[in-house]
């Protein structure tokens, strides 16, 4: 089974640790898996995304991108 909860990340990006912090947290108490994608592995996904990240999806549909609202998350995933 895959995760539900995707986060777009990439290498040395400030808003993606603390977006890991939040993500990681909520999926905890909601006993979600989360998966990180690395958007410079991917030229579609580096040119998708850009300087967007970190982006978060919940079972393919966005719901943030830089700042990642914990609450929004957790509503998602009820």
């Amino acid at each position: 089974m895959s995760a539900r909860v995707t986060m777009y990340t990439r290498e040395g990006c400030h808003l993606c640790e603390d977006a890991l912090e939040v993500v990681a947290a909520v999926c905890a108490a909601q006993g979600a898996d989360y998966q990180l994608v690395d958007i410079d592995a991917d030229a579609e996904l580096t040119e998708r995304y850009g300087d967007q990240v970190p982006v978060v999806t919940v079972d393919g549909a966005t719901v943030g991108f830089w700042r990642i609202d914990p609450q929004v998350l957790a509503q998602a995933l009820a």
